[in-house]
């Protein structure tokens, strides 16, 4: 078997085991590059369109298209508000805030790696940037 056919046959048994293997599962909900950090946002109650975007510095479309999916998904919920101004926010749905704990244990893990890679280098450990 080449790398193509190899790659194809991980390609298939991934999209069959969507909704059955709960990493594969998990990595296809969180697919994108800006999944986790919009659900950490998120993670402290609901926020406007414009406010994500500014927190993240991320392009317009971008968040859109991550937005979308993750509402399909089911982590996310968008609320639009006619009241006077027309105000769209998006929060996490029931789902979605039951990832915190995961959040909560990514950040736990990365101040880890981030002590090792400094470690690993010889330098000062600075602190932690939270958005």
């Amino acid at each position: 078997m080449d790398i193509g056919q190899a790659r194809e046959t991980v390609r298939k048994q991934g999209k069959e085991l969507f909704g059955i293997c709960p990493y594969v599962t998990t990595q296809t909900v969180l697919q994108g590059k800006w999944a986790i950090i919009i659900l950490y946002q998120l993670s402290g109650g609901p926020l406007r369109f414009n406010e994500l975007m500014r927190r993240i510095e991320i392009a317009q479309g971008t968040l859109s298209n991550q937005l979308k999916y993750l509402e399909k998904e089911g982590m996310i919920s968008r609320h639009v508000s006619t009241e006077g101004t027309l105000r769209v926010e998006y929060e996490l749905t029931p789902i979605g805030r039951r990832f915190k704990r995961v959040l909560d244990a990514i950040e736990e893990w990365g101040d880890e790696y981030i002590d090792y890679l400094k470690d690993a280098r010889g330098e000062d450990r600075a602190p932690a940037l939270r958005g």
